[in-house]
């Protein structure tokens, strides 16, 4: 079958780091969109709670807690997807650590944890999930990357940079990996955005000079980026893979 006729059989997604922020806004959005949504994240409560807003009954909705720095906790977000409703045919790997550090200072143990955590959330996710999508034939993945791997960062660390930058060449190898069993795996790239996480981690002061120098003069919307999530996701995106969307307000051009 050509991979322009091939349509989702069933519009099931998994959305890792679905506790809060952009996360939890993608899953709302696939929700809303009429897909079935496996929400997961170490914090296991909050998703099920989250699960449980969009569908009281459970029947399109289920949260779970899933360790995205282990191949293990795919394999098990997997199983329960199947168990559940079937093989998913989104994924989309939003699960990262964000930490700002001094890059001469930035300590062994706080590049590693950073850089396992961030780098095998991505490559692990596309590896499960896309390996049971290819076997079907269809699958939508959704890498979660960031301005800071473009750009060198700003306010974050140079660990997380790094990760974010791995992020956009494991997008590229898995999108020929997987092209040819109607698989499209893409990122999106965001800059700094009005969530819960930017205003805790960066002081009022720091915020409003970084706010000053996005040249459209304003922080991103978190719905936004999961609007393009659900294009991306779309059955008649099987034209767009590889690629990288970047949504930074015009602070990295190309």
């Amino acid at each position: 079958m050509d991979s322009a006729e091939r349509t989702s059989p069933a519009g099931i997604a998994i959305v890792t780091g679905a506790a809060g922020g952009m996360g939890m806004q993608i899953a709302r959005r696939l929700h809303a969109d009429g897909r079935r949504v496996l929400l997961t994240d170490l914090e296991e409560e909050t998703v099920i709670a989250a699960a449980r807003e969009l569908s009281p009954d459970g029947s399109t909705a289920r949260g779970m807690r899933l360790d995205a720095a282990h191949r293990e906790g795919f394999e098990e977000a997997l199983a329960e997807c199947r168990r559940l409703w079937g093989t998913p045919t989104i994924a989309v790997n939003n699960a990262a650590v964000t930490q700002a550090a001094d890059l001469m200072t930035l300590g062994e143990e706080d590049f590693n944890r950073v850089l396992t955590i961030n780098t095998n959330s991505i490559f692990f996710g596309c590896q499960v999930l896309g390996a049971a999508m290819a076997e079907q034939g269809f699958g939508r993945i959704v890498n979660m990357a960031s301005l800071a791997g473009q750009n060198g960062g700003t306010a974050t660390g140079g660990h997380y940079a790094a990760s974010k930058g791995a992020t956009l060449t494991m997008t590229k190898v898995f999108a020929r990996e997987l092209a040819a069993q109607g698989v499209t795996v893409n990122a999106i790239s965001p800059g700094p955005h009005d969530l819960p996480i930017v205003r805790r981690t960066v002081p009022p002061e720091r915020l409003e000079s970084v706010i000053a120098g996005i040249p459209v003069g304003r922080l991103g919307s978190a719905s936004f980026v999961a609007d393009m999530v659900g294009l991306l996701s779309a059955d008649d995106a099987y034209f767009v893979t590889g690629a990288c969307w970047d949504v930074n307000g015009g602070l990295y051009v190309r």
